[in-house]
């Protein structure tokens, strides 16, 4: 009897211990379920710190940013002005200050982004991926690397089917990572390393800073054209479209020892049509001209031949142990952004800001005697399903007098900071300037392009 008692106790505690967990869950999921939406929990405060500085305006002249300065006595960052405009709101115009036309900052998405942020924002927990990788011991995201395939797919500007792909700090980092790639082992002779002018300055500097028995830079292409010695090891990069004309260039030297890197940053709807899929051994994308995101660093690069592509991945292991994790994760929230319309919204505002700007360079510079545009032919875009104008991230200004025997200077007088034309190996007469900044930085570009070429003796009426 007494057996059965407590079996019977035993019993109703289970009972108990069971109406209580029931009890508790429903009051746990009440408390996170109100309505029809979930209530935050622990994302609440990240949230509310976003918003609150998403809301601060700069008089639309600047932006306030999570990581920013705090202002004095205050738990606000402060406003980071854009070019000529001051004061703590940003709301102070600076008459007599120097245009940036230099930067590639690719400010002129922002509006994209802001119309889109709800779709685009992130919030990350603070123990989100602190392992050096991935489940499977890899270093890239696999769902990051498929919605890059994705994005040329649907693009139709890069053939990724049976290709490899290696993730870098920007295109920046795969550039030196490609170079040491594709240049010979132990050789007693190092790769020649070459480029069109005029080319990305950067594609010299790094080769000479990160200097190695396998490789040397040699510059313009041009040189060795028609070298008879066909037991030289040449590597070529080929930048398409060119920083800084626009221009699509193809590979200039030929041979079984020449190897090419394919520099595609810019091609991408926004600035050139899309002819045809890049079919290159070895070709390089970034994020920065794709979404405008250059401060998240994230580059890729797409690889036809596997020892190349282990060579770069090697390199990457070792020179970083790969991209940070908390990039990789925004990139691919980006890139769902991006294939939501299958890519339509975003090419079509950037097309159109960047043809828009283009339109009114031109126009601008067409009543001048003293200054012209590079030209570029309009070509039928695969994308948009149509002929089209290039919409060239940069002009490259030309000046047309003898006596302007510095194009960079004559520009600087004018307050306008452009980059020099020898930075690229080019002539002094040359200098490019941006108009990938934001709108500001453009409108005060064509403003003091306007006021010099109105200038000009015999100049058109503006």
């Amino acid at each position: 009897m007494a057996k059965i008692q407590s079996s019977n106790n035993n019993n109703k505690k289970y009972v108990l211990c069971l109406v209580c967990s029931m009890i508790l869950n429903l009051l746990f999921m009440t408390n996170l379920y109100a309505g029809s939406e979930w209530i935050q929990s622990w994302s609440s405060r990240a949230a509310k710190e976003a918003e609150a500085v998403a809301a601060i305006s700069c008089s639309g002249h600047g932006r306030a940013y999570l990581d920013g300065v705090l202002v004095d006595g205050q738990n606000q960052p402060v406003c980071e002005c854009n070019t000529c405009f001051s004061g703590t709101d940003c709301s102070l115009f600076l008459s007599d200050c120097d245009v940036n036309a230099d930067g590639g900052d690719p400010l002129f998405l922002e509006p994209f982004w802001m119309q889109n942020a709800a779709s685009s924002a992130l919030v990350v927990s603070g123990w989100h991926r602190m392992s050096y990788s991935y489940k499977d011991g890899n270093l890239i995201s696999q769902e990051l690397e498929t919605h890059i395939r994705k994005i040329h797919d649907i693009v139709g500007n890069a053939v990724t089917h049976k290709r490899f792909i290696v993730f870098g700090a920007g295109s920046t980092q795969l550039l030196n990572a490609a170079v040491h790639a594709l240049s010979p082992d132990n050789s007693s002779s190092p790769a020649r390393v070459v480029a069109s002018i005029p080319f990305y300055p950067l594609y010299e500097k790094q080769t000479v800073y990160f200097q190695s028995a396998d490789f040397k830079f040699e510059g313009d292409v041009s040189v060795w054209k028609n070298i008879s010695d066909t037991s030289l090891n040449l590597v070529e990069f080929v930048t398409a479209p060119n920083n800084p004309d626009g221009q699509m260039n193809k590979a200039v030297l030929k041979g079984p020892n020449t190897k090419t890197i394919h520099d595609h940053a810019y091609y991408w709807p926004h600035y050139t049509p899309i002819t045809a899929p890049a079919d290159g051994n070895l070709m390089i994308f970034t994020t920065s001209k794709l979404t405008g995101h250059a401060g998240s660093r994230f580059g890729w690069a797409v690889i036809k031949d596997e020892s190349v592509y282990q060579k770069m991945n090697d390199y990457m292991g070792v020179n970083t142990m790969g991209v940070s994790r908390d990039t990789q994760l925004r990139a691919l929230k980006l890139l769902k952004v991006v294939l939501e319309s299958g890519g339509r919204d975003i090419f079509e505002f950037g097309h159109s800001t960047m043809r828009n700007r283009w339109e009114k360079l031109s126009n601008t510079i067409s009543l001048s005697n003293r200054f012209t545009l590079q030209q570029i032919p309009p070509q039928y875009c695969t994308f948009f399903h149509k002929v089209r104008a290039s919409s060239p991230a940069f002009a490259w200004v030309k000046c047309e007098r003898e006596e302007d025997i510095n194009c960079y200077e004559v520009l600087k007088a004018a307050k306008i900071i452009g980059r020099a034309g020898r930075i690229f190996q080019g002539l002094d007469q040359y200098v490019r300037l941006s108009l990938l900044r934001s709108q500001d930085d453009f409108d005060l570009l064509i403003h003091r392009l306007s006021k010099l070429i109105s200038e000009e003796n015999g100049a058109k009426t503006m």
